[in-house]
């Protein structure tokens, strides 16, 4: 027997399937609860408009945040870029006179919604297993905010970090960037800033299930058993769409905002990525990483069969093994014993 059920009926369309019957063909066993799950919210949320766009913000903040006894959590201002505002920033298990390795984190989002509270559990559970820090970035969010001034929030996070190595017992040169869906899509993007700009290496990058490439869902369309739970090719292109200022998918779209665009991916740092086979970035991040190695860049892909969007926040064997995988990446990328 097939271990997700595929290959009976296989004939039939995707698109035709009952939602009950796709969670069944497609959707691996363990995570079946939580796609039911996907499939209900879906059904109550109303699509992403610019009108509706500040309830959708508060829905979420609304939510209780999930946050480990320790290690403890300081939340600062930092000094913007030329030109910009300050920063937050989310200081996670410093610790004065050490020089431990530090992973400095954007949330995700769609680039629309989110903060850095969101994580809070999780970077909790990292540094404590890898005994490190970690700077999570409450960037400014689209469309208020372009992708030039995100990315400005996120530069100076990360020049900050490299810049207090001393203040906040870290290791100047076991920088690693990290981020989920659109706080991928900013770790992707702050890797090659810092690369073209030279001024903070960056030793590793960590991107789970990014959002890399704008043209999903335009002007390139996945497979149709793709991108059906959580994150869809309507919201995505809402996401990008703010994100840029302009259509997704056309010719003038900056590759300053795409990673997926950047032609030379040379010398930025060695890279984990991981997704699932039903994540409608499954396209475009296998296609990042096979890119990436072929710019000699050293990459590692993890792909999960029958899982979607969000797939790792469940409780299940599958996303505990997906989580350990990132994490012993980490430990390798930061050099950690």
């Amino acid at each position: 027997m097939p271990l997700l059920g595929i290959g009976t009926a296989a004939a039939q369309s995707p698109a035709a399937l009952t939602d009950e019957e796709y969670v069944t063909r497609y959707v691996h066993p363990e995570l079946r609860a939580m796609a039911r799950q996907f499939v209900a919210m879906g059904k109550m949320m109303p699509g992403f408009t610019a009108a509706n766009l500040p309830m959708m913000r508060k829905g979420m903040e609304a939510q209780p945040i999930k946050k480990l006894a320790t290690p403890a959590i300081e939340k600062r201002q930092i000094p913007g870029g030329p030109g910009q505002p300050p920063v937050t920033v989310h200081l996670i298990n410093a610790r004065p006179g050490a020089s431990r390795p530090v992973i400095v984190h954007m949330h995700g989002g769609g680039y629309i919604i989110g903060n850095a509270t969101q994580n809070y559990a999780d970077l909790q559970g990292i540094c404590q297993a890898l005994d490190c820090a970690a700077v999570s970035v409450d960037y400014r969010l689209a469309p208020e905010t372009g992708y030039a001034g995100s990315t400005a929030d996120n530069y100076a996070a990360l020049k900050w970090t490299h810049a207090s190595a001393a203040e906040l017992g870290i290791d100047p040169a076991r920088i690693a960037v990290m981020g989920e869906s659109a706080g991928g899509g900013h770790a992707a993007i702050l890797v090659i800033v810092a690369r073209d700009r030279g001024e903070v290496p960056v030793a590793f990058q960590c991107l789970v299930y990014p959002m890399i490439d704008d043209r999903t869902g335009s002007t390139r369309q996945p497979a149709p058993h793709i991108g059906r739970l959580l994150w869809t090719r309507e919201r995505n292109a809402f996401g990008w769409r703010s994100f840029l200022g302009m259509e997704p998918g056309g010719r003038r779209v900056p590759a300053a905002a795409v990673p997926a665009r950047v032609t030379n991916l040379a010398g930025l740092p060695p890279t984990w990525i991981g997704v699932g086979s039903l994540d409608l970035f499954y396209d475009e991040d296998v296609d990042y990483a096979q890119r990436l190695n072929a710019a000699g860049v050293t990459s590692e892909l993890i792909v999960v069969p029958g899982a979607f969007h969000g797939f790792d926040t469940a409780d299940s064997p599958v996303s505990k093994r997906f989580a350990s995988a990132k994490i012993d990446a980490l430990r390798r990328g930061l050099g950690i014993g």
